[in-house]
């Protein structure tokens, strides 16, 4: 369904050219580097969340146009993003899933509120990405692997868990929760700077199954934060929604980039898309 007004339209179309021209090389870019190639090495079973986890602290801001990443979890029509993506979009603009070129497809959005994380709904999906439900064998020094549109382009990054912190968010809402703190080991080529884009998207194991969900960066200490799987599977309690996907094919620090646009071209993981159409709304109105 194309909904997008023109303004819109023209808008996105100049961005795409602008990000185009940073994109020299697509296949270059896409081809994974060769950082900590081989098997993982794995350290002492992650610990239970913790009242002295560290505290890292992020600040979200008024809702203003913008890009981020969700993906499917079931063929039903069901997708996973950040809140900070969707939040309040709806009431002063339009979320949509960018589907093809120049068309987007309307969502409803479920919001957390004990978190970062939101529920999409379209009418369907054409595949969906299977959810690891469990956080009892997280290890650290386990893979994981972010995929989605870091900087409004196709990107993704590779990850070796840490350790647990305590996500605290505050600004257009409060809020307190467990997230999983990954070390950055490599990105596909021609991606520098900012990860922002990517948010929403999935952090997935070696097995193909999505293991968090991407909700923020530190780029000066190369760290990336997620979602919990007990987080991600309480806000599916709460909405009463039951995934359904399907592992992705084994994913290698050599064949990330290629398993990330495999998902992208089938639409497992999209592009979601804030258009505010009042920027000086009061977002608190």
């Amino acid at each position: 369904m194309r909904w997008l007004p023109d303004w819109a339209i023209y808008a996105l179309a100049i961005i795409a050219i602008f990000l185009v021209t940073l994109t020299l090389d697509m296949r270059r870019r896409n081809e994974a580097p060769p950082a900590f190639e081989g098997s993982e090495t794995l350290g002492p079973l992650l610990p239970p969340p913790s009242v002295f986890d560290p505290e890292i602290l992020v600040d979200v801001g008024p809702v203003t146009s913008g890009l981020g990443t969700a993906f499917a979890i079931s063929t039903d029509g069901w997708w996973l993003t950040a809140r900070h993506v969707v939040d309040d979009c709806q009431r002063v603009g339009q979320v949509g899933l960018v589907v093809a070129q120049e068309t987007a497809a309307e969502v409803d959005v479920a919001v957390a509120q004990f978190a970062d994380l939101a529920l999409l709904h379209t009418k369907g999906a054409p595949t969906a990405i299977a959810l690891d439900d469990t956080e009892d064998d997280l290890r650290i020094g386990q893979t994981a692997y972010h995929v989605g549109f870091p900087q409004g382009r196709r990107g993704e990054a590779a990850s070796r868990l840490l350790r647990r912190e305590t996500l605290v968010t505050r600004g257009r809402y409060t809020i307190q929760q467990p997230v999983l703190v990954w070390v950055e080991t490599g990105r596909t080529r021609g991606l520098n700077g900012t990860l922002s884009g990517i948010s929403g998207g999935p952090a997935l194991d070696s097995n193909g199954q999505a293991i968090g969900v991407t909700l923020a960066e530190s780029s000066r200490r190369g760290r990336i934060y997620t979602a919990s799987p007990a987080t991600i599977f309480r806000l599916l309690e709460v909405e009463r929604v039951a995934p359904s996907g399907e592992p992705v094919e084994r994913i290698t620090d050599s064949n990330y980039g290629g398993r990330a646009d495999e998902l992208r071209r089938s639409l497992a993981v999209a592009q979601v898309i804030c258009i505010v159409e009042r920027p000086d709304a009061d977002p608190q109105s």
